[in-house]
């Protein structure tokens, strides 16, 4: 039982629930990490080996994620087990089965991410009422159509460059996971004079140092395929993303992706951590003492979050976009400065920001 704890502090877990139905092979975790500002809002993920410490590693991001955008709710996360590409009748059934199963701990909303989209937050809606990310047809904002998460490492790389020798035109950026983040990071910023020089999946990578067309990588996505289809470019292994050099690198798949072991191999001035814990504390810390600048991943991906909390309280799709960049912008500005002016690490900084808004929550009689 010790052992459940390890990770149990003054914030949380509030609590872990798993839930098993072997007769759909159902394996699933639910860390309700905080809930002192409202409820848990955080997304579902679906991945064959997520343990339930990276579980709540991730709820506490959410945590931290919610309380630095100042949004009333908590940080949870969801993680089926399973491979993401399943059928959608195979998914759908998981999904329904999981609310049926959680439809009393009201401390949870239901929120799409990695191997979820708005498709199957309507499969859960048919059971329960706590969801978001949902179709537009059924009133919601689907954060992957309007690219929110996106538009949120959009800003923030935007205020993270007043702080860099270089301008966002003509920059190199380099994003390692053309999925549902990463796509929109790249349309978004490549409308913006950036240079798309390389993008990876689970499959590989792509690289061209002239750029590459990004309306054409977006046509391959909605097609099922891969990067590595694109037709021009030099074809690389998946984790050859990290060599390839650039003005701004942007994780936006899996945690953990630069650790202290090949953070040597990135030759990059800004990282923008478009996914949730990409980077280990420890290349953190090493890679801004070399000086390459960093926005935190729950201060630069806070997008989808505040969408999804703007539609469960009905509001609108371009309210939402600007609240985006106002949070987002105002947060990056304001835990970049903060760091310099106090010498301390971003991450230290974006902590700070969140915590004291928990802490006064917590305080409320």
């Amino acid at each position: 039982m010790e052992d459940m704890f390890r990770f149990a502090d003054e914030l949380g877990p509030f609590k872990i629930i798993h839930v098993y139905e072997p007769s759909v092979s159902l394996k699933a975790v639910l860390v309700v990490d905080n809930v002192a500002r409202g409820p848990a809002l955080g997304g579902i993920r679906i991945a064959p080996d997520v343990s339930v410490e990276e579980c709540f590693r991730l709820a506490r991001s959410m945590t931290l994620k919610n309380a630095a955008a100042d949004l009333p709710h908590g940080g949870g996360k969801m993680v089926i087990y399973g491979d993401p590409k399943m059928p959608q009748e195979k998914k759908n059934q998981l999904l329904r089965t999981l609310a049926c199963a959680l439809r009393n701990d009201e401390e949870y909303i239901f929120a799409p991410d990695m191997g979820t989209d708005e498709a199957c937050m309507a499969c859960i809606r048919d059971e329960i009422t706590r969801v978001v990310g949902l179709p537009c047809e059924l009133g919601g904002i689907p954060l992957d159509e309007i690219g929110a998460t996106g538009w949120g490492v959009l800003h923030a790389t935007e205020v993270a460059l007043q702080y860099c020798d270089f301008e966002l035109e003509g920059a190199r950026v380099v994003i390692q996971g053309f999925g549902a983040v990463g796509k929109n990071t790249a349309r978004f910023l490549a409308e913006r004079g950036a240079i798309i020089v390389g993008v990876s999946d689970s499959r590989g990578t792509v690289r061209s140092p002239e750029g590459l067309d990004v309306k054409a990588l977006l046509s391959l996505k909605k097609a099922g395929k891969s990067v590595i289809d694109y037709p021009d470019g030099e074809k690389l292994d998946r984790n050859a993303v990290i060599d390839i050099p650039c003005e701004i690198w942007i994780p936006a798949a899996r945690p953990d992706v630069i650790n202290e072991e090949n953070m040597g191999r990135l030759n990059t001035k800004l990282i923008v951590e478009g996914a949730n814990i990409p980077i280990t504390a420890g290349a953190e810390k090493a890679l801004y003492e070399k000086g390459v600048l960093y926005v935190p991943d729950f201060i630069a991906n806070a997008g989808g979050v505040i969408c999804a909390a703007s539609e469960y309280r009905g509001s609108t799709r371009c309210a939402a976009l600007e609240a985006i960049e106002e949070k987002v912008r105002n947060n990056t500005k304001t835990v970049l400065e903060d760091a310099k002016n106090r010498d301390i690490l971003p991450r230290e900084a974006a902590v700070d920001l969140a915590l004291k808004r928990i802490k006064r929550a917590v305080n409320y009689p």
